[in-house]
């Protein structure tokens, strides 16, 4: 039987007494932030005193507009809810633009948080029956480095080359620190949050070189793929009372 998390977060503020440990509930999701100074000495004692022997998971965090919301959801009726602030917000802004927000009627940019970029850990303990999560934010946004773990958890290996890739955290210490999803001479982060959806470049054959050109994206514009407007779905009414009519005739 697993330990009860706010037993196990205890455990864990104890031996760390300089980390953050929270308890999501109702499900007591753990997670334990350390500062990189701290990083590999916690990631070493979480393995051999906490039985954390499995690393599941690497994941790269952009907080740039983290706790903002696009969609006006206070004033829903019976037709739904619309996207209800103006600006320019994660996939409605292009090539060389930045992402905006509206604000008391003003367009702003979005809001970057103090820490920016953190590296997040997703821990196993098969002894215990425990997870737990890990959290380390970059000191510096303009260059985010955090320590790696390839040698606490090999397996970390291209998780930390995808959180690179995809979102320009450097871990310090890895033996191979490539791109690993992005192809060849590729400029820029893609999940980073003023990274835009349609791409900073795009690719044409040129008839006149002939060759392949790489140019500033034109040709696409920013949209959103998802319906202003998100209306009452009859299947599931229709579901209820068909559900409820098989009750009562049993």
């Amino acid at each position: 039987m697993a330990e009860p998390a706010a037993q196990f977060a205890q455990r864990l503020r104890d031996r760390f007494p300089a980390a953050v440990v929270t308890v999501a509930e109702p499900h007591g999701e753990t997670t334990l932030e350390a500062d990189g100074r701290d990083w590999l000495a916690t990631c070493q004692a979480l393995r051999d005193e906490f039985g954390f022997e499995q690393l599941t998971a690497v994941s790269g965090i952009d907080y740039m507009g983290y706790g903002s919301d696009e969609w006006d959801t206070e004033s829903v009726s019976s037709s739904g809810f619309s996207r209800g602030v103006e600006g320019k917000n994660a996939g409605r802004f292009g090539w060389g633009e930045r992402p905006s927000q509206e604000r008391d009627g003003r367009i702003v940019p979005v809001a970057v948080p103090p820490r920016r970029f953190a590296a997040v850990l997703h821990l196993l303990s098969y002894a215990h029956n425990l997870r737990l999560r890990v959290r380390c934010f970059a000191a510096d946004d303009a260059l985010p480095v955090v320590p790696s773990v390839t040698g606490i958890w090999p397996g970390a290996n291209w998780f930390e080359r995808e959180a690179f890739d995809l979102y320009g955290i450097v871990f310090e210490g890895h033996p191979d620190l490539r791109r690993i999803l992005t192809d060849y001479g590729f400029v820029g982060h893609p999940f980073r949050k003023d990274f835009p959806l349609i791409g900073n470049v795009e690719v044409r054959y040129d008839e006149e070189r002939k060759r392949v050109v790489y140019e500033p994206v034109t040709s696409v514009e920013p949209r959103v793929g998802v319906p202003r407007v998100i209306r009452d779905d009859a299947r599931y009414q229709t579901s209820a009372g068909e559900a409820a009519q098989r009750g009562g005739t049993q």
